[in-house]
């Protein structure tokens, strides 16, 4: 039950039903007796702005903010954290006591507490890694990647122009060894990698499998997807019969999730396997 005096908060996006973060903060909410809710907003994008600015005279606490609107977004708000300045996007904006529009991209902060979640034993700034893919998520974990020292990151992307695209942003933004990779050649890249994350969607559940022979990848590399759905993709299949530490794609999306509810309602959320069931349970 929620009373007049409710906090509120969502998630913007166009489409919107398919979102999850409903169920996950909802869940908090619940467990936490917080009198608030948190909505999906589905959000044209000739009508994002106006929304967005609207969100302080409505009541809102902020928002999550998903496809297609993680740019516009940044351009929206009157304050943005350095991540999502670096990111060209954000994915969660707060509502300021004065009314003004605070702007974060935490999907970083996700992948990072995942990791070590799935693979506390990991050093980063010891660990050259491997990234599949040249996207949004791809670009967001290159940029945690980096920021954490990872000595050495080599990008492979089927389509190649788009990997180089991605090395010259994070060469401008953040520096670093950033290397791309000829997909061609996508095997023997893994040689001499302690990390490998798959950032696109192949191995998502109605699309193939990844492309990828780990034969070359050395047995104490650790291997993530960001796919979960399924939660155990093909490629982690194959890793955890290699007898490599896997690492799913759910962790990243709970974890997202929590320094947005701290800020708009007040607690400390974590992330558990009550809270993992509870999610899954709907995928």
């Amino acid at each position: 039950m929620i009373t007049g005096s409710a906090k509120l908060a969502g998630v913007a996006g166009w489409p919107i039903a398919h979102s999850r973060s409903p169920r996950l903060h909802n869940f908090w909410l619940q467990r936490h007796g917080i009198d608030g809710a948190y909505l999906p907003l589905a959000i044209t994008p000739d009508n994002f702005e106006a929304a967005i600015r609207a969100l302080p005279k409505l009541g809102f606490a902020g928002c999550n903010v998903t496809l297609p609107h993680k740019e516009a977004a940044l351009a929206i708000v009157d304050r943005a954290d350095p991540a999502a300045q670096r990111m060209g996007g954000l994915n969660t904006i707060v509502v300021a006591e004065d009314g003004s529009l605070e702007g974060f991209s935490t999907d970083g902060f996700g992948f990072l507490q995942a990791l070590a979640d799935g693979a506390p034993g990991l050093d980063l700034a010891a660990s050259p890694a491997v990234l599949i893919g040249a996207g949004g998520s791809a670009k967001a974990v290159a940029v945690a990647m980096l920021d954490a020292g990872v000595p050495r990151l080599t990008i492979l992307n089927r389509t190649e122009a788009r990997a180089e695209k991605l090395a010259e942003q994070l060469a401008e933004t953040i520096g670093g060894a950033v290397s791309v990779g000829r997909w061609d050649e996508r095997a023997a890249h893994l040689a001499s990698a302690k990390l490998l994350v798959n950032c696109t969607t192949q191995g998502m559940q109605g699309q193939p499998a990844l492309d990828l022979v780990l034969d070359d990848l050395p047995a104490g590399a650790v291997v993530m997807d960001a796919v979960y759905t399924p939660l155990l993709t093909p490629l982690l299949a194959d890793a955890q019969a290699r007898g490599h530490q896997i690492v799913d794609g759910l962790g990243m999306l709970l974890h997202q999730a929590r320094p947005g509810f701290a800020a708009w309602f007040g607690q400390e959320p974590v992330v558990d396997q009550a809270l993992r069931d509870h999610v899954l349970a709907d995928l």
